[in-house]
């Protein structure tokens, strides 16, 4: 197993366990992105969060939405991830627009990650320099969804991540 394929497992992992869930606590708020901590012992583990500011279409159920970027296990770089609200279709994309720059994600069940991993640090440099960031999905009945998050304050947050011990 590679590690970047050892990276993504133990992430699905992370995110499917209840602890995950019920366990972290929020470190510090910078306008729209939040630094996050969890773990057990001495052993912490962060990452920074924002939730859409916009969603559409507006008429349906969308559930809990949520953009984050995670430090890699055991390696420098970070991890973007979308995780949705709701299963999204097999064998879709999710596309992520920040300015004239375009990312494309691959799903699994409710998750989302950059199809080529050689993108994920231009994705996050994209974040850092945008004022906005609209990710488009599709769901597993069907329905064609897009989200805007406000990138004001991801900057401060990431460099708050990367001094989180």
């Amino acid at each position: 197993m590679s590690p970047k394929t050892y990276a993504l497992a133990a992430t699905i992992a992370l995110l499917s366990t209840s602890a995950f869930a019920a366990q972290p606590n929020r470190i510090k708020q910078f306008d729209a992105w939040g630094v996050y901590s969890y773990g057990a012992g001495g052993t912490k583990n962060c990452y920074v969060l924002s939730v859409p500011v916009e969603q559409r279409p507006t008429n349906v159920s969308h559930g809990d939405n949520f953009f984050l970027v995670a430090p890699q296990a055991g390696q420098s770089g970070m991890m973007p991830q979308a995780i949705m609200g709701y299963d999204l279709k097999e064998g879709s994309k999710l596309t992520v627009t920040i300015g004239s720059d375009t990312f494309t994600m691959l799903p699994k069940e409710k998750a989302a990650w950059v199809r080529d991993p050689q993108r994920e640090p231009a994705l996050v440099a994209a974040m850092q320099s945008g004022s906005d960031m609209t990710v488009q999905a599709t769901s597993a009945r069907g329905t064609d969804t897009s989200y805007t998050y406000s990138l004001k304050g991801v900057s401060a947050a990431l460099g708050a991540v990367r001094n989180c011990r």
